[in-house]
């Protein structure tokens, strides 16, 4: 008797589907299950696809691609329907994939199986309960691994998910590299714990090795087929070892594939015999894949970070030695985005002189290419200064160095958006004088510095500047010189601790001055912490690690305390017998009579608690006649030095305006509709007392304010009057 009359006794059919051309070939028993005539027939697959239930085929072809893919059977049970949708009977289907390069032939056999009676059918492929829980579980392990973001945290989400039916009792993630196999997670050890076979060669004979050497799963449901197949790793599968709830009896090697490239294997390991139906391969090699691809995805962001992590250490300076009376802290932080480096930087730097230069800027952009120009621009700086020269002199040199890089071969094609177009940079440059507290300061449209003083005033104090760095290789840097004193900080920042979250110039200035205002003045490093905490929550120092918050630029930050009482850097008390003095000083020079308006400003700032407002007003009017005076009647600067001296509620305000005139004031009378002549007039309404003081260079007019109206028993005040700033106004 033929072998296909014996199989068609048995209500057996052949079938070959060839992949290629898609000709499906029945012989007769298996077209009579399919519900075709009973003869030998090549049917196309559509013809065949139409006596198979819809989702049953959809469920045959998960099935014959993953028994491609491991080399193994495929099996499954199938709906047949007659040409009118209805059911005629249910078949199983067995067959062998023979792979071709990248077509295949199938060969098996179908044959009629029993419906299941009601209240006895248990979960097969097609029964949608198993098949709707299944895609749950992968919906929901799908999205937990893509919200991974290390290899830690994929192998944490790996551990615990709970497969349908059949969960794991123990994982394993093995990775290659090297011609080596090493286990690089695993779960259901005992801490400490490795896994057998922790560290091997790849030719070693285990599962794990052939499944990376192969590429293909390899499924044991027992020990017994563990042991006769790699006997290698008997200690791992013996009976005759002690058993735990966790032990495994049955385990499944899938391999980690990306791309067509396996990194690794997957084991899972389970407590009870698991038989690895098609179903349950299927699950598995689904989560191989979506493990396969996180890894991936979390290796590549690890890398990133550790190159991030590595350029940023290379680019950003230590603070070098101790400054003998002052204290410096510093903070960098990047943006969220890219590679987490940027354009920002700051830098301390030893000047042949033996002062100090503390130097801060930002290139324009927050790419690797901004960073790359931070680093040679950085370098040229610090040369710059290293050679001995002033501070208008290091910016400037800077500037044709960034302009010269734009003509560079490729850097000398220029449109908007363009990331290759030439770049600018802004810079604040100070020149600091350990022993007397002397700052002279450069600014290349920078933001200008803040000053706290020792009583918790903070103001901004406005400095001379000129354009940004590599815009014009001419442009000029002239120097303002500032006084730090004793017990004083001054703060330079980059624009992105000012206008993140939302605010401008002014508001995030305002929201600067209130932190250092707080601060308790106990520790320069804390009000550091505090400044930036104060756009995007807590930092460290050298922040470089991953902040999920409102970054929207780079950060850099330098503060320099003078050491003395209540500085901030807990040099002192900060308390003291005598309060602190309020101090400010500045020019206003004849080209820029607009900083008429911030010499307003700025005496508003340090009476910003001043207990009469009215004194207050007549304070700024009286300092705006007096330095416009300066601009009017003379050919030279107004030198503005502001002083608040004494206990809140008793203090003494003076204010001197000095000029290089000797030129003697003298009372006028102005008509009433005269627009000039009553500078005098209104400094003897509204000023407590007032004179004029000549000195050997020109002279100073001055008056004092008592808080509160209080009476202080000084001077006459037109008996000190020796001189003017011209003819008063």
């Amino acid at each position: 008797m033929r072998t296909e009359e014996i199989l068609a006794a048995v209500a057996t059919g052949l079938w070959r589907w060839d992949n290629a051309s898609g000709i499906v070939t029945l012989d007769a028993e298996a077209a009579r299950l399919l519900g075709l005539p009973a003869e030998q027939t090549c049917l196309p697959e559509a013809a065949v696809r139409s006596r198979f239930h819809p989702v049953d085929w959809n469920e045959i072809n998960g099935v014959v691609n993953l028994a491609v893919a491991e080399g193994t059977l495929a099996e499954a049970r199938l709906r047949i329907m007659d040409v009118e949708g209805r059911l005629l009977r249910t078949v199983r289907s067995r067959s062998k994939p023979v792979v071709d390069g990248s077509d295949y032939q199938l060969f098996g056999t179908i044959q009629e199986v029993a419906e299941p009676q009601p209240g006895t059918a248990a979960h097969t492929p097609i029964t949608g309960d198993w098949r709707r829980s299944r895609e749950a579980f992968l919906l929901d392990a799908g999205r937990a691994l893509a919200e991974a973001r290390s290899t830690a945290e994929v192998l944490r989400v790996a551990a615990s998910l709970s497969m349908p039916g059949f969960s794991p009792d123990s994982l394993a993630v093995f990775g290659s590299s090297g011609g080596r196999i090493t286990v690089i997670g695993q779960h259901g050890y005992s801490p400490g714990e490795d896994p057998p076979f922790a560290d091997m060669l790849l030719g070693t004979d285990h599962p794990a090795a052939e499944v990376v050497r192969t590429g293909r799963a390899i499924y044991l449901p027992s020990p017994e087929e563990y042991s006769r197949r790699y006997p290698a790793g008997r200690p791992l599968a013996a009976d005759t070892e002690p058993r735990t709830p966790r032990t495994p009896r049955s385990w499944a090697f899938v391999p980690l594939t990306v791309a067509g490239s396996t990194l690794g294997a997957w084991m899972a390991g389970f407590a009870h015999p698991v038989a690895f139906t098609p179903d349950e391969r299927s699950v598995l090699t689904t989560v191989a894949r979506m493990v396969a691809q996180a890894l991936a995805r979390a290796g590549a962001a690890e890398t990133e970070r550790e190159l991030s992590q590595g350029l940023q250490r290379s680019m950003m300076p230590t603070l070098g030695p101790e400054i003998p009376g002052m204290t410096v802290a510093a903070r960098y932080v990047p943006t969220g985005g890219g590679l987490q480096v940027g354009g920002d930087w700051y830098d301390m730097i030893p000047l042949p002189s033996g002062r100090i230069a503390l130097v801060i800027g930002d290139v324009q952009g927050h790419d690797v290419r901004a960073a790359g120009l931070m680093g040679q621009l950085r370098i040229a700086l610090r040369a710059y200064a290293s050679e001995g020269h002033r501070p208008d002199a290091v910016l400037s040199r800077a500037s044709r160095f960034l302009h010269g890089l734009h003509d560079l071969p490729g850097a000398d094609t220029y449109s908007p958006g363009d990331h290759s177009s030439p770049r600018f940079a802004t810079c604040l440059y100070i020149e600091a004088d350990p022993a007397t507290g002397l700052l002279d300061i450069a600014r290349a449209g920078h933001p200008d510095p803040a000053v706290r003083m020792s009583d918790g005033t903070v103001l901004v104090r406005p400095t001379a500047g000129g354009l940004p760095l590599g815009i014009d290789p001419d442009t000029d840097y002239p120097t303002t010189r500032l006084i730090l004193e004793p017990g004083e900080t001054i703060m330079i920042c980059t624009d992105g601790l000012i206008e993140t979250g939302g605010h401008d110039l002014d508001t995030g200035w305002a929201r600067l001055r209130r932190i250092m205002e707080e601060h308790s003045g106990d520790n320069l490093e804390k009000l550091a912490d505090a400044l930036v905490a104060a756009v995007h929550g807590p930092s460290s120092h050298h922040t470089t690690g991953p902040l999920v918050d409102r970054r929207e630029d780079d950060i850099a930050l330098l503060l320099l305390c003078r050491e003395g009482a209540g500085c901030g850097c807990g040099a002192g008390s900060s308390t003291t017998l005598l309060a602190p003095a309020r101090r400010t000083a500045m020019t206003v020079a004849q080209a820029e009579p607009e900083r008429v308006a911030v010499a307003r400003q700025q005496l508003r700032d340090l009476l910003h608690d001043w207990a009469d407002e009215e004194q207050v007003d007549a304070g700024v009017l009286m300092v705006s006649e007096m330095v416009t005076n300066v601009l009017v009647h003379t050919d030279g600067d107004a030198l503005l030095v502001v002083e608040a001296t004494g206990e809140p509620g008793e203090r003494l305000l003076r204010v001197e305006v000095a000029d290089a005139s000797d030129e003697l004031p003298h009372r006028r009378r102005p008509g009433e509709m005269a627009s000039s002549g009553r500078g005098l007039v209104l400094m003897e309404m509204l000023a407590d007392t007032w004179g004029v003081d000549p000195r050997g260079d020109g002279k100073c007019i001055w008056f004092e304010l008592y808080e509160a109206g209080a009476s202080g028993g000084f001077a006459d005040p037109v008996g000190s009057v020796g001189g003017s700033a011209g003819p008063a106004s």
